[in-house]
């Protein structure tokens, strides 16, 4: 009995885990998927982009005249161009956070579907491969390079989900 339970374990232990490992992130980051919705991301928030930049240059402006013109304007003038850039600084603040939260927003979206799509095409390779474990770059010390599947995921992913 005592024979019969070690040779079990020893067929257990010489039995060879086949470990593949992936770059995730930069496999969901390098598809044609997200290099396409990234540069509609980037189309899509360009006026919205550029309105910052507007006031960014009113606000410099408006702090170049305040510094030049010491002196130069009235008491009144001098207020109300304060006024004005203080009211410029506040839209500019409130509209880059507003940007900002709309972009993270629909970016996470995009990645999230992404990501989810990317993992069920490494489990797709690994079922083809025959892979037991496939574990990400960022969780290695060390790995052979014969072991990454990155590039393989990245063309799998693009034949399974071509940009559209």
């Amino acid at each position: 009995m005592v024979c019969l339970a070690f040779a079990s374990i020893s067929g257990i232990a010489s039995a060879q885990t086949k470990v593949a490992v992936i770059n995730l992130q930069r496999a969901v980051l390098e598809s044609d998927e997200i290099k396409k919705a990234s540069d509609a991301l980037q189309t899509k928030y360009k006026p919205r982009q550029q309105e910052l930049e507007k006031l960014q240059a009113d606000i410099d402006r408006i702090q170049q005249t305040l510094s030049n013109g010491a002196g130069k304007l009235s008491p009144q003038g001098e207020a109300d161009l304060q006024a004005e850039g203080q009211r410029k600084q506040r839209d500019l603040q409130r509209k880059g956070e507003d940007l900002q939260g709309d972009v993270d927003r629909e970016r996470n979206e995009i990645l999230g579907k992404s990501s989810k799509q990317m993992q069920e095409v490494v489990g797709k390779i690994a079922q083809e491969k025959g892979y037991d474990i496939v574990v990400d770059v960022s969780n290695t010390v060390f790995f052979k390079p014969a072991l990454e599947i990155t590039t393989d995921a990245i063309a799998a992913y693009n034949k399974a989900y071509p940009a559209k």
